[in-house]
């Protein structure tokens, strides 16, 4: 046998799962302990005491007659004809059974003590014997183990099954409606989500953040809670969330520390009691708001356990009906006495036995207190099916909390999330309120500035103030959840930097900034108020903004006015890229530089919204070629250019109209042949030309057609020579043709009297013409990486020589003349170490001069 405990054991639940148990389900697990109790006390009084007596229908008698066992009296009846069998009782003595003849009618009712009353009358001589006669019944020819014998066949027989079979059957049907109450809670798919949801449940409405949220919505709306408290006290009484006044756990004591007081129609504010959140709180708060997220994203994509709360509801309803059905019909079957035909007439003697069923009373009335219990529990069921449809459980809508709180962005919810809420509602609303606070992006953003201005404080961001390269007071932060409300206190800083602040916001605060005028937002989509973009827009002078889509660029970035710069670093391209997403610049009439670091594929239009004051455009490609260049016709004065890894194969012609262009650079595209720089003639202001790390394996003469060149860039190309035609550029103060393949350098070279930097690193070279040497304004010779045997005694005319590179040759001395660039010391002179060691000592002396003094390599 099993126990009361074990069997209840299978309607219990976790004490946490009792918040998704409504009213119903509390009542119908009640009465199924109840109707457990009638099971199992039904089956116990028929195991102990459940039996049946049987007697034989004896054959009517027209007379009888007793005798006694001495013999003393006879007693004479009207019975035609009769048979006495003799045997002893139990206790060893002898008795006279009296048997009829099966022609007679019997009747079993009477006793023989009526034939001892006629004889009484008949022969009053025997009156003084009655009181020593044995009291006598009518007499059967069975023994003991016969009686017991028939017992139990005509229990088998006799008795209607359900008599015999209830206790069981109602306990079978107890324990399939315990199963059915509580499947939901078991069910692999089910039960985690139920358990997850518990347990963010109970955090959610114990967390200090959730009390702090709603005190400040209710201060907020401070006026409004006066009003509303003035009318409250006319009420006969409210509802608290206090332990002892209706609170759905004794373990939520953060509630009764807040002092939260809830009238009937809106919640009523005491003082709240925190201001601040410690450091624990809030990690604890963010970690919730990540879980709820996470959560609601799991369980909302299916409907599981809505589908199967009611389909076991469905289950319970039907086996309501189903017990009602047939139990009805063997209420009347249950009866005392039953008339039994064993057959076995011929280990009896008899054909028909009376029996009586002693339990029979207790088993009726127990059957009509369990069809009682049961149809109260499928009316429950009943209702229960009616709640579940007559409105959308799939639906959860937070609209009242939104109404009652500053939180208008809590989302309503659908699914499993939707019906999990609406069963808590059923045990307390005031869970559903609470846990809508993490579902609020605002509450959350709240939350984080809280922490934020908490942990980084004026001292902490003083400390991370450094100076840049421009000797300017630069901040940067890095990955916070918001930008800190100290942050604007540092009245003196130049240079903010945000990177990967999604949730930045800038309040008029920023006002104060009066020195800040470059402004960084890396992946930071920052909102701006009202003031603090009028601020911006009068003060800000550059800006650069890093973005993964054009979306992210703020709005009001297209209006500040008075901006000299904008660097702009993301895609600027649409899905199809057929459209540039960038808007108007038409508002930014101060702009000077823009630069574009992204994936176009045209310049875009809306560039010439700035054309007439853009003075400098650079466009750093990542590789996708730069197919459309007719916008730059417009840039008419524009005197920087730099078109970078746009994939170019030629030089555009577009650039040949820029009259005003000064410096034209285009690094890192397939650039081969550069005929059409006979064009550049045209361009009277260019003197810097940058056509480095490109594929050009010479230079045309036509180049000596832009006799204004200050500046040449040939370095990382395929040159194999330098034509003359270079070297008539009288004006050339810098050429680079560094990582090519040069192996001479041209006598012509002694021409170009106004060269100050020479770059010849990572050549052929092997010697050096001494038409170099007449260079004399040469400050810079870097002749690293080459085949230089020797190096010429007049590198001593070069007097203003201040870096000279000559590591990576073939050298094994160098000339005493070095000691003649009275500008060149040891920090400007790269060379290996063994070299250095063959100058005299004096030479080296006069080079080292510099070695305690700072200086800047300029390698």
């Amino acid at each position: 046998m099993f126990t009361l405990a074990e069997v209840a054991s299978l309607n219990d639940i976790q004490p946490t799962y009792r918040i998704l148990k409504p009213w119903w389900d509390v009542f119908m697990d009640y009465l199924a302990v109840v109707m457990l109790m009638v099971a199992i006390f039904a089956g116990t009084m028929q195991l102990t005491k459940d039996q049946v007596v049987c007697l034989p229908v004896l054959p009517s008698p027209a007379n009888s007659k007793a005798h006694t066992p001495s013999g003393n009296a006879d007693v004479t009846t009207e019975v035609p004809k009769m048979e006495t069998a003799t045997h002893r009782d139990q206790n060893g003595q002898t008795t006279n059974d009296v048997a009829f003849g099966t022609s007679a009618v019997t009747t079993p009712e009477v006793p023989l003590q009526a034939t001892h009353s006629h004889a009484e009358s008949t022969f009053p001589s025997q009156e003084a014997k009655k009181e020593k006669k044995d009291p006598t019944g009518r007499k059967t020819n069975l023994d003991f183990q016969q009686y017991v014998f028939i017992n139990q066949m005509c229990y088998h027989l006799a008795l209607p099954w359900y008599s015999k079979y209830f206790p069981y059957l109602a306990l079978i049907h107890t324990i399939i409606l315990m199963v059915s109450s509580n499947f939901w809670f078991k069910y692999p798919k089910t039960c985690s989500k139920v358990e997850h949801f518990v347990s963010i449940l109970g955090k959610c409405f114990e967390s200090p953040w959730t009390t702090k949220a709603l005190s400040e919505t209710a201060c907020e709306d401070s006026e409004e809670n006066k009003q509303r408290l003035t009318g409250a006290q006319t009420l006969p009484k409210h509802v608290s969330t206090s332990s002892d006044e209706g609170s759905p756990s004794a373990s939520t004591p953060m509630i009764n520390k807040t002092g939260f007081k809830f009238s009937a129609e809106k919640p009523v504010i005491e003082v709240p009691g925190m201001t601040i959140l410690d450091k624990k709180d809030g990690e604890q708060a963010k970690a919730l708001f990540e879980k709820v997220r996470k959560f609601r994203a799991h369980v909302e994509d299916s409907d599981l356990i809505y589908k199967l709360y009611v389909v076991q509801t469905l289950i319970k309803t039907a086996k309501f009906i189903f017990i009602l059905c047939y139990t009805a019909n063997f209420v009347n079957a249950i009866s005392f006495e039953h008339v039994c035909k064993p057959k076995v007439e011929h280990l009896t003697g008899y054909e028909v036995f009376e029996c009586t069923h002693n339990m029979a009373y207790m088993l009726k009335k127990l059957l009509i207190s369990y069809i009682s219990i049961i149809c109260v529990y499928g009316f429950i069921c009943l209702y229960t099916l009616f709640w579940l449809f007559r409105i959308p459980l799939k639906e959860y809508s937070f609209e009242k909390v939104r109404e009652e709180s500053s939180f208008s962005d809590i989302p309503d919810v659908k699914n499993d999330f939707a019906f999990l809420l609406h069963m808590v509602d059923q045990y307390d609303q005031l869970y559903s309120k609470r846990f809508g606070v993490f579902l609020s992006e605002v509450s959350e953003n709240k939350l984080r500035e809280i922490s934020l201005n908490h942990e980084w404080t004026f001292e902490k961001l003083r400390q991370h103030v450094s100076r840049n390269a421009q000797d300017k007071q630069e901040l940067h932060l890095f990955m916070l959840s918001g930008v800190p409300d100290a942050v604007f206190d540092l009245t003196d800083l130049d240079v903010l930097k945000l990177e990967l602040i999604p949730e930045a916001k800038i309040p008029a605060k920023i006002s104060q900034m009066t020195n800040l005028q470059e402004l960084h937002l890396c992946h930071c989509p920052a909102k701006v108020e009202q003031t603090a973009f009028s601020f911006l827009r009068d003060h800000l002078r550059c800006l650069h903004v890093k973005f993964t889509d054009v979306a992210e660029i703020p709005a009001w970035v297209y209006l500040l006015k008075n901006l000299r710069e904008l660097y702009l670093i993301g895609n600027l391209n649409s899905e199809n890229n057929k459209m540039i997403g960038l808007e108007s610049l038409r508002e930014l009439r101060h702009l000077k530089i823009l630069h574009v670091k992204s994936n176009l594929t045209k310049v875009p239009s809306n560039i010439t919204d700035v054309a007439p004051h853009l003075t400098k455009l650079v466009i750093h490609n990542d590789g996708t070629k730069l197919l459309v260049l007719n916008s730059l016709k417009k840039m008419m004065n524009v005197a920087e250019l730099e078109l970078q890894n746009c994939e170019l194969e030629r030089i555009p012609h577009a650039i040949f109209s820029l009259s005003n262009l000064q410096e034209l650079d285009l690094k890192s595209n397939n650039i081969r042949t550069i005929e059409e720089i006979i064009s550049f003639q045209h361009l009277k202001r260019l003197t810097c030309l940058k056509l480095w790390h490109n594929k050009i394996v010479a230079i045309p003469p036509s180049i000596t057609h832009v006799k204004n060149l200050e500046s040449l860039y040939f370095s990382n190309n395929k040159l194999e020579s330098l034509p003359a035609a270079v070297f008539s550029l009288q004006k050339l103060r810098c050429l680079d043709v560094s990582y090519n393949n040069i192996s001479t350098i041209p006598i012509e070279i002694g021409l170009l009297q106004n060269l100050q930097h020479l770059h010849i690193t990572g050549n052929k070279v092997d010697i050096l013409p001494k038409q170099l040497f007449k260079c004399v304004k040469l400050r810079t010779l870097n002749l690293g990486q080459n085949c230089i045997a020797s190096l010429p005694e007049k590198v001593g005319q070069l007097s203003q020589l201040t870096q000279l590179e000559l590591k990576g040759n073939c050298l094994d001395r160098l000339p005493a003349q070095l000691g003649q660039c009275r500008m060149l010391k040891k920090s400007g002179l790269v060379v290996e170490d063994q070299l250095f060691d063959t100058l005299p000592l004096e030479v080296k002396e006069a080079l080292n001069q510099d070695v305690n003094v700072p200086f800047a390599n300029g390698i």
